[in-house]
């Protein structure tokens, strides 16, 4: 199975709440490792991807897609 695609600034919602009662966190890392930040508190906290993945409820917002280069063809 391939890996959830997932881009710097998308807002997540967590099966899970933060302590600070927030459910909603803004992906500040990518890697094997995921870095969310508390959209409540600022907190930051580090997930591995594949506890991520299972942990995820829905997008509330994605970051744009990444413009190519003109240089390159798709």
């Amino acid at each position: 199975m391939p890996p959830i695609e997932l881009r710097l600034g998308d807002v997540l919602r967590l099966r899970r709440p933060h302590p600070c009662g927030n459910w909603d966190f803004v992906v500040v890392r990518l890697g094997a490792d995921i870095g969310l930040r508390c959209q409540r508190c600022g907190r930051r906290i580090l997930l591995a991807r594949t506890v991520l993945e299972r942990r995820i409820l829905n997008w509330v917002s994605r970051s744009p897609e990444p413009e190519l280069p003109a240089d390159i063809e798709p």
